[in-house]
């Protein structure tokens, strides 16, 4: 049936599209009438008949399309009954579900024999999808808006690889087989990586998929005609994927697929592993596959999987700092921009040109980038949530958002507008009159000029909040005129050496310098020296940026001389490493808590200039003054390792000790502000020490037993090992440098060897866990070692095995142990390993404790022990000062009453036995009675006295040495005590 000509009505458009449009209805009656021709030789109902029974409403929506898209025009002559069929199902007012239309594309691929049948279906289905979205794009049904339109085609194009991929691998798992599973059981797949738009669920109309193809882990197939390695099954399945989309067919193409931005480009595999991928990224990822991560989201294949790899790929995204590096580099790309868009003439591209989509894209960006890392809010793929997310992190004003929200909304409607034209990809304003007209037409404008003005105050607003994001602070500064500012212009001239010597010397002395001549000479020794001399440009820059703000942060100290001379180092220890020298001059307030540490504790500035990682620390105040607690400490350290692939034993080791020294740091902050009490600060230099413990047992027991194997009744899961702490770590009274006192046992019989793939003796493979839990705490990486290991306390010293099992140290400990030994076991505890080995541990070290001893003999070998260490260690007699820790009236002799009074009267007090640190155990010496509470109180505050003042002079630099009137009424007090309980004056020899 010929279609009436009034059918379409055109009162709503333009006239300049009048003839074009009837033009369009002309072709489409045509294949109308030919659709009834067929329809009615086969006897079926008439496509037209239906088209008569479209609403008014319909028809002018129809003529709008028509007018407008030359793609649905091809697609409804080619497929008239589809427009009915979309109004049945109600696709032209609303996307459907996903459920529901996957149905239909599964449904329409279980008839599909071959690769060239499931192609046509899947070009077909998204061709008819495409009509529906275009149609509700341009008609805009109530609610609809642009984020609809790309939500839509994000879903239609997962849809598409979803099925494709399904398809795909059940017809060709007879020939190939599928993958093995994972070590876990779990099965593998292939996992899609969505990129750029595609990841953040944005697409526009007429968009290519960027996608990176990854697999879990490595193996060969099975059930197949001969077994694949997974690389080789995996690449083989991806380029079938790619062709089931992007292959141009009589039916056109799904999907245009473009895989550049993978590692390496077109240049590497098509499909990497996890492990791979992970190390690509780590060791060789570049700042823009950074930019390109911040989209990256599994959309089909095995999503869990896809969530795992992308969880372990966050640190090289999202940077634990507040990445100021990243700031030069997108002024840059700015700069770079504006270049290009000049150069090519790119004025009329609404994506890259000034005001463009590129540059509200990239605001967001910034923030991602610089701030993902801490403010985990911005961890998200889609643009239109991170933007909404910027004002309540204080980063961007709501009313900016305001703006930039519906601008951006409106460049995205015109590129939609654009694309619909002709299903092609392309974000260039139309120069065609009549395109220029159905461009307007699409945005609701009545002509052109009108399209343009909106189109122009737009990009203007987003051009000028593009400069803004992305401005340098110095110019700020350039354009200000406070004094504070003069003042920076100052230190700017004397740092290059602009100013006269007596210009800086006068300027230095009224900045407050003490000695303004050394800080001068200071100054120009290092503007001149070598190493600044010879920096690369971007470095040089950097400190030239920075030194003026650091010269003014020093002059705001109290001391601004020691200020200066502690800081210096840091700077010149980074001068090869100089995004720290940008993040200083981008953030103040670490600059401000750099200086504040150095000044309190030369020790503090040691660590900084030695590990300069640290300064990342000076960012979180909340967490730099706030050291976390054992459970936190655990569950940070493990998220780190947990990060880090299981084979990258340097990587870990690195971790590890970063790890170890940004907590002692956070401790030592905490120390010099005055937050914690002494023995907070030492249980948490204890804390980090058993976290650590924890892992490197882990570490190595993992290391070890995957080796050989384990002994008979042994699992690889629980290492059956103890590791004991003695002296400080035992009594949990760590300092900032405390060597680990440590011993280790297990509890097998020594019988037999492992089960590994290289067998070993039973006693062979606990000395290896040994030597392997050493190598990791004390093997020297850039970061350092972790702590220093004394394995003397063990049974027979030195010339002791190095681990032994827990029934020959106790025979030792009853039979061949001195006197010293067993007062060294008062302060030993289990700090790592296996529970039930540590209860027997407990037990025994209660047994040896509480042995009935002759009180005489055990005074007369204390002392001996005692007066041994003074003359070994302690100050010369005729000495006027006085050693804290070994002279008499100091530390160990509070330590050897306790350790004496538990060997003497554990016998007859169990509760002595509880404890292994020594406040604790005078306050059960007092509550039992054999110590009077005055005298008690009196010790605990000399202990405490003296080791507050070794943390303090651990900090400020200075040895545990003092002027002999130092702490007199406590050196009184313990001497007096001693004397009561060990050493009669009678028998003093001192």
């Amino acid at each position: 049936m010929q279609m009436d000509v009034d059918f379409l009505p055109l009162t709503a458009l333009p006239a300049s599209l009048h003839k074009a449009t009837n033009k369009a209805w002309q072709r489409l009656s045509d294949a109308l009438s030919q659709a009834d021709n067929i329809a009615s030789m086969t006897k079926q109902e008439l496509p037209s008949s239906n088209w008569q029974a479209l609403s008014a409403q319909r028809r002018e929506a129809l003529a709008k399309v028509l007018a407008i898209s030359t793609f649905a025009l091809d697609t409804l002559a080619r497929y008239p009954h589809w427009l009915t069929e979309l109004d049945i199902a109600g696709e032209l007012d609303a996307n459907l579900g996903r459920e529901e239309l996957a149905g239909w594309l599964n449904e329409s691929l279980e008839s599909a024999e071959d690769e060239e049948a499931m192609q046509r279906a899947i070009r077909r289905f998204r061709r008819k999808r495409m009509l529906g979205i275009i149609w509700r794009d341009l008609n805009r049904p109530e609610g609809h808006s642009m984020w609809d339109t790309a939500a839509a085609v994000s879903e239609l194009a997962e849809m598409c690889l979803e099925a494709a991929l399904t398809w795909l691998e059940q017809f060709y798992a007879p020939r190939w087989g599928l993958p093995a599973p994972r070590k876990d059981g779990s099965p593998q797949r292939l996992v899609i990586l969505g990129m750029g738009k595609l990841g953040a669920g944005e697409l526009n109309l007429s968009s290519d998929i960027d996608l990176i193809f990854a697999f879990p882990e490595k193996g060969e197939t099975q059930g197949g005609r001969k077994p694949l390695a997974h690389q080789e099954y995996f690449t083989k399945l991806g380029q079938k994927l790619i062709a089931a989309l992007d292959a141009m067919t009589a039916d056109g193409f799904a999907f245009r697929v473009d895989m550049r931005l993978r590692p390496l480009g077109d240049g590497g595999p098509l499909v990497g592993s996890f492990a791979m991928l992970s190390s690509y990224y780590q060791d060789q990822g570049r700042e823009w596959e950074r930019y390109a991560m911040l989209k990256a989201r599994p959309v089909a294949g095995d999503l869990d999987a896809g969530d795992e790899l992308l969880a372990g790929l966050r640190p090289f995204v999202y940077r634990k700092y507040l990445d100021f590096g990243a700031i030069e580099s997108l002024r840059e790309l700015k700069a770079m921009i504006n270049r290009e868009v000049k150069r090519k003439g790119m004025q009329n591209n609404i994506k890259l040109g000034p005001g463009g989509i590129r540059e509200v894209e990239f605001v967001v960006q910034a923030f991602q980038l610089i701030r993902g890392g801490r403010d985990t809010e911005l961890q998200v793929t889609s643009l239109n949530t991170a933007l909404k997310r910027l004002p309540d992190l204080g980063l961007l004003p709501q009313e900016v958002v305001d703006e930039l929200l519906p601008d951006y909304a409106f460049l995205r409607d015109v590129e939609h507008a654009i694309q619909a034209l002709e299903d092609r990809q392309t974000q260039t304003l139309p120069s065609d009159d009549v395109d220029r007209e159905r461009v307007a037409l699409a945005m609701g404008h009545e002509d052109w000029p009108g399209l343009i003005a909106q189109l122009d105050e737009v990009r203007e607003r987003v051009r000028q909040h593009f400069d803004a994001v992305i401005a340098d602070p110095e110019e700020d500064v350039d354009e200000a005129n406070d004094d504070g500012q003069l003042g920076l212009a100052q230190w700017r001239l004397m740092w290059r050496g602009e100013l006269d010597t007596e210009e800086a010397i006068a300027h230095l002395t009224e900045a407050g310098f003490n000695d303004p001549d050394k800080a001068f000479k200071r100054l120009q020794s290092l503007y001149h020296s070598r190493p600044v001399q010879s920096m690369q440009r971007i470095g040089f820059e950097r400190l030239d940026a920075l030194m003026p703000l650091l010269l003014d942060a020093v002059a705001d100290n109290e001391t601004p001389d020691i200020a200066l001379i502690r800081v210096q180092p840091l700077i010149e220890a980074v001068l090869r490493r100089t995004a720290y020298l940008a993040l200083l001059r981008e953030n103040p307030q670490a600059l401000e808590h750099l200086m504040h540490l150095c000044v309190a504790s030369p020790w503090i500035a040691e660590q900084l200039a030695r590990y300069p990682i640290l300064l990342d620390e000076l960012l979180t105040p909340d967490t730099l003054y706030t050291p976390a607690d054992k459970a936190r400490l655990a569950d940070e350290l493990r998220q780190t390792l947990n990060r880090l692939p299981e084979d990258d034993e340097e990587a870990q080791l690195e971790a590890l000790r970063v790890f170890k020294h940004a907590q002692t740091l956070h401790v030592a902050a905490s120390d010099v502000a005055g937050t914690r009490p002494l023995m907070k600060v030492s249980d948490y230099l204890t804390f980090i020490a058993e976290v650590i413990l924890d892992a490197v047992l882990a570490m190595a027991w993992k290391h070890i037993t995957r080796k050989h194997g384990v002994p008979e009744g042994l699992n690889t899961r629980e290492a059956a090992f103890l590791i004991v702490g003695y002296g400080k770590l035992g009594g949990i009274e760590l300092g900032y440098s405390s060597d680990l006192d440590l011993v280790f046992l297990h509890d097998s019989d020594g019988k037999g060897a492992t089960d590994g793939p290289r067998p070993i003796d039973t006693p062979l493979f606990f000395t290896r866990l040994g030597q392997r839990i050493i190598h990791l705490l004390t093997a020297v990486t850039p970061a350092g070692s972790l702590y220093e290991v004394d394995m003397r306390l063990r049974p027979s010293g030195n010339s002791g095995l190095l681990v032994t099992s827990l029934a020959a140290f106790a025979d030792y400990q009853r039979q061949n142990a001195w006197t010293w030994e067993h007062q060294a076991l008062v302060r030993a505890r289990v700090v790592a390993g296996s529970d039930a080995l540590a209860e027997k541990f407990n037990q025994l070290r209660g047994d040896i404790l509480a042995g009935k001893r002759n009180k005489a003999a055990l005074r007369e070998e204390v002392v001996k022990m005692r007066h041994k260490m003074r003359d070994h260690l302690g100050s010369k007699a005729a000495s006027e000062t006085f050693n804290v820790k070994h002279d008499a009236g100091g530390m160990v002799d509070i330590e050897f009453l306790c350790q004496y009074a538990v060997l003497a009267l554990a016998n007859q007090t169990p509760a002595l036995l509880t404890y292994s640190d020594n406040i604790r155990i005078l306050e059960v010496l007092t509550e039992s009675g054999h110590l009077p509470a005055e005298e008690s109180e009196r010790l605990r505050e000399a202990y405490l006295a003296y080791r507050s003042a070794t943390h303090r002079m651990a900090l400020t630099g200075e040895k545990a040495l003092c002027d002999g009137d130092a702490f007199r009424t406590h050196r009184d007090v313990v001497t007096a005590l001693w004397e009561h309980f060990l050493e009669p004056p009678t028998t003093h020899n001192d």
